[in-house]
């Protein structure tokens, strides 16, 4: 099937203001989660803990960062609307 010609999203125009911020907040809390992955492992395993310790401190550290990076990206689109 041959894409419209012009247009990027399959006719619709531009993507309107709610699909870009929340396109932005999405990416962001991915970004967020990927870090706090990173920076929840290694800050509990410095800590010493294992198991359910280990799995409930990057848990917590991933659902903060993802929250706080994907709001200040959402936030970020909105200004540019």
């Amino acid at each position: 099937m041959p894409v419209p010609s012009g247009s990027l999203y399959g006719g619709q125009g531009k993507p309107s203001c709610y699909d870009r911020v929340s396109t932005s907040f999405m990416m962001g809390a991915t970004i967020g989660i990927t870090i706090g992955i990173l920076f929840g492992g290694l800050g509990g395993l410095r800590s010493g803990y294992r198991g359910r310790e280990l799995v409930g401190s990057m848990g917590k550290t991933m659902l903060q960062s993802g929250g706080t990076f994907g709001t200040f990206m959402g936030v970020g689109a909105a200004l540019r609307c």
